[in-house]
Formats: C-alpha cells, sequence, structure tokens
C-alpha cells in the first residue's frame, strides 16, 4: 500500500524557563493512503505537538516529514487540520465559515457556494446554511467545520480530538456521519483521541503514545470488518482489543499526574 505521511526520527525539544523540555522523543510513523490511523496516550505526550509539525506549524527539533515522499517539514498547506474546538467565526454564516478555506486560496465566493451548496445538502447540514455558529448545536457546528476542514481541498486531514466536547450520543452520530465522509471522499485521516472506544470503532490502525516524553509503544491493527455498527463495540474481538490498548496505556496514566505540567506543550 502506497505511504501518504511519512514521519523520520521527529522529536521537539521546547526551552520554557531557561530549561529546555522533551516533549516528543524520537518518532517514526507512517500512514497508508487512504487508511484511517488513530494516535492515542496520556495527556501531555506530544500528540497534537505532532500534529503541528505534520501541518508545518512547529519545526522539529529533529526529523522530517513526508507526503508522497516529498519532504515537507515546516511547510504549511499540505492537509487539512482541524481542532477540537470548532474555530468557526461567529459574524460569518454557516456556508460562509464552509467555504473560508477555499476563499483564502483564492477562489471566488460564488464558486466556492456552489460547490459548499451540493455538500452542506447531502451531509445534514440543509436549512442551516445562512444561520450563525451561535444559532446550531455542538454537533451541527462539527459538522460545519469538518466540511470546511474538507473542502480545502487536500489528500490528508489532521483532526485532533474533533468530537472530544459532544455529549456520547452526539459523539456516535458524528463518529457514523465522519466515516461516511471518509468513505466517500478516501480521504487520508490521522485522528487523535483520549477515547479509546472511538479510536477502534474508526480506525484502520492505533499508534498508542507513551507519557511525556511521547514515543511510540505500539501500532496496533484493528481487525473489524468494515462498515462498522455499534453492535461491532460489544463484540468479542472489540473487547479484546480494547484490553490490550488499556493494558498498553495503564502504565502510563499511573504517571500522567507527574507530568501534567508538559499539557501545556501538546
Amino acid at each position: 500500500m502506497t505511504v501518504k505521511i511519512e514521519v523520520a526520527g521527529v522529536s521537539k525539544w521546547f526551552r520554557k524557563n531557561k530549561q529546555d523540555v522533551q516533549v516528543l522523543q524520537e518518532t517514526h510513523l507512517t500512514v497508508p493512503e487512504g487508511r484511517f490511523v488513530s494516535i492515542i496516550g496520556p495527556s501531555g505526550c506530544g500528540k497534537s505537538t505532532l500534529f503541528n509539525i505534520i501541518a508545518g506549524l512547529t519545526i522539529p527539533s529533529t526529523g522530517k516529514v513526508s507526503m508522497d515522499g516529498k519532504v515537507i517539514t515546516g511547510k504549511t498547506g499540505f492537509v487539512g487540520y482541524m481542532l477540537q474546538k470548532d474555530m468557526l467565526l461567529p459574524w460569518r454564516t454557516i456556508v460562509d465559515n464552509i467555504i473560508l478555506g477555499m476563499e483564502i486560496r483564492g477562489m471566488p465566493h460564488k464558486e466556492a457556494v456552489a460547490r459548499a451548496v451540493p455538500l452542506i445538502e447531502k451531509y445534514g447540514l440543509r436549512g442551516f446554511e445562512h444561520h450563525y455558529p451561535r444559532e446550531l448545536s455542538g454537533g451541527m457546528r462539527q459538522r460545519a467545520a469538518l466540511l470546511r476542514t474538507l473542502l480545502y481541498d487536500r489528500d490528508v486531514m489532521l483532526l485532533d480530538e474533533p468530537f472530544g466536547a459532544l455529549d456520547a450520543q452526539t459523539r456516535l452520530a458524528m463518529q457514523n456521519w465522519l466515516l461516511r465522509i471518509w468513505s466517500d471522499f478516501g480521504k487520508t485521516v490521522l485522528f487523535v483521541t483520549h477515547d479509546i472506544d472511538e479510536a477502534l470503532y474508526l480506525s484502520d490502525e492505533i499508534y498508542v503514545f507513551s507519557a511525556r516524553p511521547g514515543r511510540i509503544k505500539e501500532k496496533v491493527q484493528v481487525s473489524l470488518a468494515r462498515p462498522r455498527t455499534k453492535e461491532d463495540m460489544t463484540s468479542d474481538r472489540f473487547m479484546r482489543l480494547k484490553h490490550h490498548l488499556l493494558d498498553l496505556l495503564a502504565d502510563e496514566f499511573k504517571t500522567d499526574d507527574e507530568r501534567e505540567p508538559a499539557a501545556r506543550y501538546s
């Protein structure tokens, strides 16, 4: 399978209060094209720092990031990137928020709207396009933010805990919605979550990170057939994978409180 994203020997140190703090140990990972890959680990283990490095927003202390075999370290604009907070602009309508990335790339407003409207109708935002973010529920706002990321039109989407603030019922609905988007468009997705069930339900592969300084403890293959349903989440295979992931994380979470100051860097 073709490798879409490669992280080779990436580490990161920050300077704080005249001291060097290592957030990320030397990290090697690959994301195959069209796959859904998740990262889980304790708070402060460098997951978000790694995303910022892949997105070109942060320069690694060592190592490089490549896409399709070309080095993109320190270069922005190669991936779509969505944070846990939807970051919708309150003075723009939902449709104008969704097309923001296209406008930033120079697409005329009328053309951008024409591209967005069919997706707004297909993916559950019909009738809300002229509302403002304050008028929508958390789940609807996340849909708008995800469509904005999708329409930025990059092969790779980085999703950093996009459903972390949602209630359980809304989160499951959004997980299914995201899988539909992923299936329809064939994007390569790299996804950060603290929720083991969510990682298993969504992913083809899961990278488990240690506590700070973060390092990859294990890559776990999720051997569950697609499409997946909520019934899969109570299957024997699902539970075996869940228990394995819990075992991998158990020692890390025991020391998480001691490492909490690093959370500000992640």
